[in-house]
């Protein structure tokens, strides 16, 4: 069985029916989640119940085609059989205990990460938020009291530390102060060599910054940042927590690149759906973090980390990473053809199209009229994400939902232009 058969085994029709429909549920969501969470979420009016590759239903049996994977969360796409056998083991021998001793699953993980990336070492954490974090307290570890150097449009979490390394007024200013020893420049060679000196602990870069809009950074400023860091002693980070696990059409964005860092932050993808982050480093900075700097209860447990290794011998893969480029070489020229769109950017399976409506209005047009889930990223922006397991139909069949909704809608420019 192919990695791509056997990551929807689980086909649309046998997933039918499996959770009773509720067309009462989605209210009574609705009534609670207003009294009971705390509203940092925006949602939209539906709630899913069941998943299986590429393909979601709600509450009232509905079916739609996910284009957003949770945020690049399910890579593998919904319910891989894998990751879901590799969970329902590893439940019922060993759910957690304490890094205080070994666990199986997270040594092998580590070990798979470290040796499929940078060659150093690797911190097992929860979230993409956690990974930058310590990868921040490496570099300052590393080089006390250096400056972490990122640039605008950067996303590198909503944590203190990543907060103050993610330049967005917005996101920043009613958390302030921030932490100190954090700056920020334009997203261009110049600006760079400006800031970064012998003061300079660390860059932080996203090679594809994906939550303002999927922008793809220029080589040539990730080939400065190297040179650099080189030059200044300082750590080369690269945030991979959205552009990697096979997301751009190689299992770590950097592989695409000739510029190799000295860290990497992952997670999203990693975990096939359960939450997970790490921090790996190359040779030299393996052994910065010495027992007591840094820890996480939960980080590494035997669960998660057995469903990481299933996801990661489904997204390792030659044949599947080829099949993600070409999709999103097609995805790519489809889009283009489509109305309202003005541009497509992005690489594999990780693009954005700037339209001419209202990005937000046109996404909840998409998921309640052509049961299609996408998201946007700014006024004009879409963003779209598919499970990388999807095959050319399915790819196709997104493009042609999202035309039907573009088609829908009139050309009036994104809200407040």
């Amino acid at each position: 069985m192919s990695v791509f058969s056997d990551g929807r085994a689980r086909t649309r029709e046998a997933s039918a029916g499996a959770v009773a429909e509720d067309a009462t549920l989605l209210a009574e969501l609705q009534r609670l989640d207003d009294a009971n969470v705390i509203r940092s979420y925006a949602r939209l009016p539906v709630a899913f119940v069941r998943g299986a590759g590429a393909w979601l239903w709600d509450s009232e049996g509905n079916e739609y085609l996910d284009f957003l994977s949770g945020i690049s969360v399910n890579n593998v796409g919904h319910c891989h059989p894998r990751v879901v056998e590799a969970v329902r083991a590893q439940a019922g021998a060993l759910v957690h205990v304490s890094n205080l001793f070994h666990s199986e699953p997270g040594v092998r993980l580590a070990t798979r990460l470290a040796t499929s990336s940078l060659g150093g070492k690797v911190f097992l954490c929860n979230s993409g938020a956690e990974a930058n974090e310590a990868a921040i307290k490496l570099a300052r570890k590393a080089k006390p009291k250096g400056d972490i150097v990122s640039v605008f449009g950067a996303f590198h979490g909503r944590t203190y530390g990543a907060l103050s390394a993610t330049p967005q007024e917005a996101k920043q200013a009613p958390f302030a102060p921030l932490v100190p020893g954090f700056r920020a420049v334009a997203a261009d060679p110049d600006s760079l060599r400006a800031v970064v000196d012998d003061n300079t602990a660390a860059v932080l870069l996203e090679p594809i910054q994906g939550e303002t809009g999927v922008h793809v950074l220029d080589e040539r400023l990730l080939q400065t940042a190297r040179e650099l860091c080189d030059a200044h002693g300082a750590a080369l980070i690269f945030d991979e927590v959205q552009c990697g696990m096979g997301r751009t059409g190689s299992l770590w964005a950097f592989e695409q690149l000739d510029v190799r860092p000295d860290a990497l932050t992952t997670a999203k993808g990693l975990g096939g759906g359960l939450p997970i982050g790490a921090l790996i480093t190359n040779q030299r900075y393996a052994d910065v973090l010495v027992p007591g700097d840094h820890g996480t209860t939960f980080g590494g447990g035997p669960l998660v980390a057995a469903a990481a290794l299933a996801a990661l011998e489904v997204l390792d893969d030659d044949t599947l990473l080829a099949r993600v480029r070409d999709l999103g070489e097609l995805m790519r020229v489809e889009l283009e053809a489509l109305p309202q769109v003005r541009e497509v950017r992005g690489r594999g399976l990780m693009l954005a199209c700037e339209i001419e409506t209202d990005a937000r209005e046109l996404v909840e047009h998409a998921l309640l009229q052509q049961r299609l889930v996408i998201n946007a990223t700014g006024p004009s922006t879409l963003r779209l994400l598919p499970p990388l397991i999807i095959d050319a139909n399915e790819a196709r069949e997104g493009v042609r939902r999202l035309g039907a909704a573009l088609a829908a809608e009139p050309a009036h420019g994104p809200a407040g232009s």
